[in-house]
């Protein structure tokens, strides 16, 4: 609990100068970002973005999962975005392991088996990158007409490279 009271106190400091409550609801930039959770990535700063500017969706490997197609939708739809961007990053952890790794340490950690799960892990980063903006464009849910481009954001220098542009 004592991480949690840290962020609490955090907060305390933070709302005491908070002055974006009247942003609106629909990102100002009409862009939507899909990044990984990794906790070395600051993707409102290394891409200059404000509050209220973008709907940032992070996941385990900045993967283009069912979930993240939903909020895509939702932001889309919904909210008006008319840009995507996809961004994945050097020194990810899902370049570390395949499904039956983990399936297996889950076997042993929890006795659950997750046979058939798909965590989506890759072995080659550009390539997921190319493979997450193709399941974007591929989507029924997400019309043609919106912008999807991809990225790899390097976590040692602070650049992002990108990848393709659709």
């Amino acid at each position: 609990m004592a991480q949690f009271d840290e962020l609490v106190t955090a907060n305390e400091q933070y709302a005491a100068h908070f002055d974006k409550g009247d942003a609106a609801m629909p990102p100002a930039r009409g862009v939507a970002v899909v990044t990984c959770m990794d906790a070395r990535l600051h993707p409102e700063e290394f891409l200059g973005l404000e509050v209220g500017d973008a709907h940032v969706i992070r996941n385990a490997g900045g993967r283009v999962s069912e979930d993240a197609i939903r909020s895509l939708v939702i932001s889309e739809r919904l909210l008006g975005t008319t840009d995507i961007v996809v961004i994945h990053h050097t020194d990810c952890g899902m370049l570390t392991f395949k499904n039956e790794d983990l399936t297996a340490k889950i076997k042993e950690d929890l006795g659950v088996d997750t046979t058939g799960r798909d965590f989506l892990p890759f072995g080659d980063l550009e390539q997921s990158v190319r493979d997450d903006v193709q399941t974007i464009k591929s989507s029924e849910l997400i019309p043609d007409d919106i912008q999807v481009s991809g990225a790899i954001y390097d976590v040692t220098s602070g650049e992002l490279r990108e990848v393709v542009r659709s």
